[in-house]
């Protein structure tokens, strides 16, 4: 029978070797991981807010801030001021961060997909379904036993 802290320890050293194989596929383009889920989010999400990225990329604040300010340097993001808030800044693609980030999403998109191919359509259901089972129990435990 499986324990607890070996799924744990399989989950992890899935994560790495397939985080291991997104760093070089994302190595021509100079981002870390980091930065590419922030343009990715931007890319799928539109225009948001700083802390609104940081959330959906599991981000701190300071971590944000230090990752929008590279981009930025960098020319591939520009903050402006909310329309609707003129207290909070926006963040989205520039033309030239945009181009990017399609082009890297699309050779990360197909990277993860041959990695998946090692299960059929149905284990990969199977296998989402199970994991988002094991994160919401995850969510719901408060402190060890």
């Amino acid at each position: 029978m499986e324990t607890g802290s070996h799924i744990r320890l399989v989950l992890w050293k899935a994560a790495k070797a397939m985080e291991k194989a997104d760093l070089k596929s994302l190595a021509y383009t100079g981002l870390g991981l980091s930065d590419f889920t922030v343009m990715e989010a931007l890319l799928h999400q539109g225009p948001l807010p700083v802390n609104r990225i940081g959330e959906k990329v599991h981000l701190s604040s300071g971590s944000m801030t230090a990752a929008v300010n590279r981009l930025e340097k960098k020319g591939l993001v520009r903050r402006a001021q909310d329309p609707e808030d003129h207290r909070r800044f926006l963040v989205r693609l520039s033309p030239v961060g945009r181009r990017m980030i399609e082009y890297a999403y699309e050779k990360h998109r197909k990277n993860m997909d041959r990695i998946a191919e090692a299960l059929t359509q149905e284990e990969q259901s199977e296998l989402v379904r199970l994991l988002k089972k094991i994160g919401f129990r995850a969510d719901q435990v408060d402190k060890p036993n």
